[in-house]
């Protein structure tokens, strides 16, 4: 170090001779399975399998957490492994949602590619930190990850050297015990009960909230807005979205209103995933006078046939939506 208290070039270049050279054991494991969770949802051989959910679960959970614990406390004595443990979860429990609430004020939104973007930045910074940190602390404070201890304590409790014939056979029970729980619990998470099924469909405003709709309409203008479709149908779906223009009355007792012109303006399909969602920029614009209602109807594989209008076609759709509009020339 010079004697102004600044660290020498040689110094730095010792550092980072040993972030590169001498990584720590625990910190690449954390690297490993990161690239192992990313892999198992974007390959596609993969990420069909229940090597996803096991793989991807940890990243959520735990990784991140671990790794930000790493780069805050470097050294031996400032934590204990089952406090290092307990904080991880707790802190990925934190993060993660923070990190989700920061990409809801983004262009990305929650979305799955910018979630797995942010948790792999946020988790590969937090680790390079982490290494750093504990490359610059003094080697007998440094923390290690009790890996042999570990064994070691493991092996001696399940299968002790001195005790009865017994013990070893109720140890070997446990350890089923605790392996088949862990299995069930995997199975449970991977192939979960089927719940309700249902297909979420709305449209939001132009700002992407469930506001500002256009009540007003000139003839020719664009009026951007958003249609969003969620499947939780248990499969992949390729919906059919259509919208109609339509003019509702109602009679002189006002007990009901019936339909006395119905036109379709648009109609597209969309294939979404299971269990994800779709948000759609719609441009909405009014070509003619004489309607006063628009009519956003949802239809899943069974679309009816174009001869089927009106209050029928409406009642056949797996979801409806209207906006109430005026429309001017």
């Amino acid at each position: 170090m010079h004697p102004d208290g600044r660290d020498s070039p040689v110094l730095h270049t010792l550092y980072f001779s040993f972030i590169v050279n001498r990584p720590f054991p625990d910190l690449v494991a954390v690297l490993a399975w990161l690239a192992c969770a990313v892999a198992s949802i974007y390959i596609p051989v993969i990420n069909e399998t229940p090597l996803r959910v096991i793989l991807a679960l940890p990243l959520v959970l735990f990784i991140p957490g671990y790794a930000l614990i790493a780069a805050l406390f470097p050294g031996q004595d400032e934590l204990d492994l089952i406090e290092r443990i307990a904080l991880s979860f707790g802190l990925s429990i934190a993060v993660v949602p923070l990190i989700g609430l920061g990409l809801n004020y983004t262009p990305w939104g929650i979305r799955l590619d910018p979630i797995v973007i942010s948790l792999s930045v946020f988790t590969l910074a937090m680790t390079m930190i982490a290494q750093w940190r504990r490359a610059v602390t003094d080697p007998e404070e440094r923390y290690r990850f009790p890996s042999r201890e570990i064994i070691a304590g493991v092996s001696e409790e399940f299968f002790p050297r001195e005790g009865s014939r017994t013990d070893k056979i109720l140890s070997i029970i446990l350890l089923i015990s605790i392996v088949a729980a862990i299995g069930t619990t995997i199975f449970v998470i991977v192939f979960p009960k089927e719940g309700e099924k249902f297909t979420e469909f709305y449209i939001l405003g132009a700002k992407r909230m469930a506001a500002d709709y256009p009540d007003r309409m000139t003839i020719g203008e664009e009026y951007p807005m958003y249609i969003g479709i969620g499947n939780h149908e248990y499969r992949n779906i390729s919906y059919t979205v259509e919208i109609h223009h339509m003019n509702m009355e109602t009679d002189i007792t006002g007990n009901f209103s019936y339909i006395t012109r119905m036109e379709i303006s648009d109609r597209f399909s969309v294939q979404v995933p299971n269990n994800e969602t779709v948000i759609l920029p719609y441009n909405l614009s009014a070509k003619d006078e004489g309607f006063n209602r628009i009519e956003f109807l949802l239809f899943n594989e069974s679309v009816p046939d174009m001869s089927i209008r009106g209050m029928e076609r409406i009642n056949q759709s797996y979801r409806d939506l209207h906006l109430w509009v005026k429309i001017r020339g």
